[in-house]
């Protein structure tokens, strides 16, 4: 039995979640999150918990099973704390700012790159200590927007220059000189 699917999912005070077939509807403070959910898996409301159930013990249905209570579970976070990942640049003349929503980078190349959020999802930016904030409910978007900021400019081996996540750690490689 999947350890992750076969727990329910808790709903808080101020959310609310409808199950229409596949169809899952949750709505909280932050704001509303639509998901259909693979047909195999069914999901039902008991006692003010999301129950999770998969029809049979093949391995698609049990990964299914983990997989769509996670989906779930993200969904009632995202519309009750909302998500928000932390950039670092690290790099001298790196550094950002927002001109209205869009996010403008200057990292190092002839350009400045310019990058609009995706729906839902909003930047914060601290430019004294060279921070970008990505916020928002749906944790896949924040995290697919975070990962292309972070593609501009990834992080090197041997200065460690380049746009990080604040929890990285990036392992120095030694040059040329050391090697010898």
């Amino acid at each position: 039995m999947s350890r992750v699917g076969k727990k329910p999912v808790p709903i808080p005070d101020k959310t609310k979640v409808e199950i229409n077939g596949s169809h899952v509807t949750v709505t909280g403070p932050r704001g509303t999150l639509e998901r259909d959910l693979h047909p195999d898996m069914s999901a039902a409301i008991e006692e003010n918990q999301v129950v999770v159930t998969r029809p049979s013990e093949q391995k698609r249905h049990r990964a299914l099973h983990g997989l769509t209570r996670a989906l779930v579970a993200n969904m009632i976070e995202g519309v009750s704390n909302g998500y928000e990942i932390e950039l670092r640049m690290v790099g001298v003349g790196y550094r950002a700012e927002l001109q209205g929503q869009v996010l403008v980078l200057y990292l190092g190349y002839s350009h400045p790159i310019a990058f609009s959020p995706p729906e839902g999802v909003t930047f914060e930016v601290f430019p004294k200590e060279a921070k970008i904030l990505v916020k928002g409910i749906d944790k896949e978007q924040v995290g697919q927007a975070a990962a292309k900021i972070r593609s501009f400019r990834k992080p090197e081996p041997y200065k460690g220059k380049g746009i990080r996540y604040a929890d990285e750690h990036v392992r120095s490689k030694a040059g040329k000189t050391a090697a010898g």
